[in-house]
């Protein structure tokens, strides 16, 4: 069966919570934003997507996701996913395309968007972000796929002691305490970077 454009979809919220009754949203998504909730959970794996449109269900994120599931061609299936990115290992890493930085190594992971990091704090000469990127464009980082969910190029780059401290130091750069505190607090040794294409 041919792909329809647009697909009529009921969601729901998949919050674990004690006794929780949520509303559920009947939504026409085009076909396009289904395949990238999609690929978000399965990557390009054609035949597992082909299971999902045929099942009727999927969870992304906190939302599941419910249709009236049918049977996907290959030959109409294989041109609405070449539309998408493949992984490029290849591609080398770019500090002016980072857009996102997790923090990783301790119990909790420190999520820093560029847009946050990049505001001066008061009486700044500097910002964190321009910290981090310093710290980041220093060593080798190492291509880790292409993320669907947030349309970026993943890298990953090991942390020495040394540059760890040069990151706390330029947290306090930062505008807000809850990063600083965050970045101060957490025995982080490695950092998630992620670059749009």
């Amino acid at each position: 069966m041919a792909l329809p454009e647009k697909i009529r979809v009921k969601l729901s919220s998949e919050v674990a919570e004690a006794i929780s009754l949520t509303p559920v949203v009947v939504r026409e998504l085009p076909i396009r934003e289904l395949m990238e909730h999609m690929l978000a959970v399965a990557g390009k794996d054609e035949p597992r997507i082909r299971e999902m449109l045929v099942r009727g269900t999927m969870v992304s994120g906190a939302t599941r996701f419910r249709w009236v599931g049918w049977e996907a061609g290959a030959a109409d299936l294989q041109p609405l996913l070449a539309e998408f990115p493949d992984p490029d290992p290849q591609r080398p890493f770019e500090v002016s395309r980072c857009t996102r930085v997790i923090l990783r190594g301790g119990r909790l992971a420190i999520d820093i968007g560029r847009d946050t990091a990049a505001r001066k704090g008061l009486f700044s000469r500097g910002t964190f972000w321009d910290g981090l990127m310093e710290v980041a464009a220093a060593g080798r980082a190492v291509y880790a796929g292409y993320s669907y969910r947030d349309r970026a190029d993943r890298y990953m780059r090991d942390l020495s002691t040394e540059e760890t401290r040069k990151i706390a130091e330029a947290a306090d750069r930062s505008r807000f305490t809850t990063i600083r505190d965050q970045v101060r607090t957490t025995a982080f040794a490695q950092a998630e970077l992620f670059t749009g294409r």
